[in-house]
């Protein structure tokens, strides 16, 4: 009786209550896919970091990290990462010498951090050899040549086989200088990474700074992310002279954005659903008032005031329960469509996605839980939203309510 009384007064006025129901479908539809928004726009940057820069785990001197030095190598680094392959759970490793050299030109120098590679064993652990837009990838067989973001070329003036100048300091703290060759311009998502690293082979650097069997950083990639971190703290076990860390340890920012992204994303959708409350709640209260005096005669013949407050909590929480289903389906909808072709960002924000280090193509994702929680918050949003129109129903006197007009 109750509820067929309640379907009937939310279609008194069917504008109003289609107005209400699209606003909620609508705000529900827009806060689900920021939330699919976001989430697939971390998840493509943790993947990204960990396929393009840093891997799921690093090794290295600890005195390394301190300043930088090349005389803070790995010892016998070849041993060690031979050991390390063995590993069931490495999917792939690679070993590096790094150094921060200044490059220059004919027509103009920079500062970049060189990163001296063995191309084999870096194509197994990054995707650097993927993203050559010109000239080749390095080989083993190379002698000082070099690879070179597209950005950071366009800005020494560089193109294949361009001669470039490479200055920095060997082990023993002395200046040295080699000419390198441009072999290949690669272009990533990230604006940073092609401003400011170059690849070498290792052999080369090794032999300008006097490096034997030794490397400044051993890359680690695993078969999944859940193997991390029993992985790393097993290893620091072993190898406790090494600094070993994870990836959300090398860059605590992504780490952190990562972590604190549930949260704020549920703070956001809270924040939509009390905009919705609102009004809701200024909906219910007018058609309250419009029915007063028909509140007053439902009183009169008997209606108990906790079947009054019931039939407007029900009203209020029947509106929700359409538009919210409505909302959630068209969100998944989109979400799964773009989930397969991405939402393509590039025209509008190319430059700054990339300067940040984000691609600008997105691949939205949710996960089904978080349908379930936007569920119950709404649910929870449909009930406080009915408390205020329904208690101020109950506040009415009958014999008062049936002398309105």
């Amino acid at each position: 009786m109750i509820f067929k009384m309640a379907w009937k007064n939310i279609w008194r006025n069917k504008v109003r209550t289609l107005i209400i129901l699209i606003s909620i479908v609508l705000g529900i539809w827009a806060g689900t896919f920021i939330l699919a928004y976001a989430f697939g726009l971390i998840e493509q940057r943790v993947n990204d970091a960990i396929g393009y820069e840093v891997s799921h785990l690093q090794i290295h001197q600890p005195d390394y990290l301190l300043d930088n030095d090349p005389q803070f190598v790995i010892k016998k680094s070849t041993d060690l990462l031979n050991t390390i392959k063995k590993d069931e759970r490495v999917k792939a490793a690679s070993q590096r010498t790094l150094v921060h050299a200044m490059l220059a030109t004919a027509s103009n120098n920079a500062g970049a951090k060189t990163m001296g590679i063995e191309p084999q064993g870096e194509n197994t652990v990054t995707q650097i050899a993927s993203c050559i837009v010109d000239g080749e990838y390095l080989e083993d067989s190379d002698k000082n040549k070099i690879l070179i973001g597209k950005k950071l070329a366009e800005k020494l003036k560089l193109k294949i086989r361009s001669k470039i100048v490479l200055t920095f300091q060997d082990t023993d703290k002395n200046i040295v200088s080699a000419a390198f060759r441009v072999k290949g311009v690669f272009s990533t998502y990230n604006a940073g990474l092609e401003q400011s690293t170059i690849y070498a082979l290792k052999k080369d650097l090794d032999r300008l700074l006097n490096l034997k069997q030794e490397a400044h950083e051993i890359a680690i990639l695993l078969q999944g992310a859940d193997l991390v971190t029993d992985f790393t703290q097993e290893q620091k076990s072993k190898f406790a002279a090494l600094s070993i860390r994870t990836w959300s340890e090398i860059v605590p920012e992504l780490a952190l954005m990562t972590n604190s992204l549930d949260q704020y994303l549920v703070i956001f959708l809270l924040i939509i659903l009390l905009a919705l409350s609102f009004g809701i709640i200024n909906v219910m209260l007018m058609a309250v008032l419009e029915r007063v005096r028909e509140i007053g005669m439902l009183m009169a013949i008997g209606m108990s005031k906790l079947r009054l407050f019931f039939m407007v909590v029900l009203e209020t929480c029947l509106v929700f329960c359409l538009a919210a289903p409505l909302g959630l389906l068209l969100a998944f909808g989109v979400i799964t469509y773009l989930q397969n072709t991405g939402l393509d960002l590039s025209s509008a924000y190319g430059e700054s996605y990339g300067a940040l280090g984000f691609r600008t193509i997105i691949y939205p994702q949710l996960q089904a839980v978080y349908y379930l929680r936007i569920m119950l918050m709404v649910a929870v949003t449909a009930i406080l939203a009915s408390i205020y129109p329904a208690y101020t129903a109950l506040r009415l006197e009958p014999v008062e309510a049936i002398r309105k007009i």
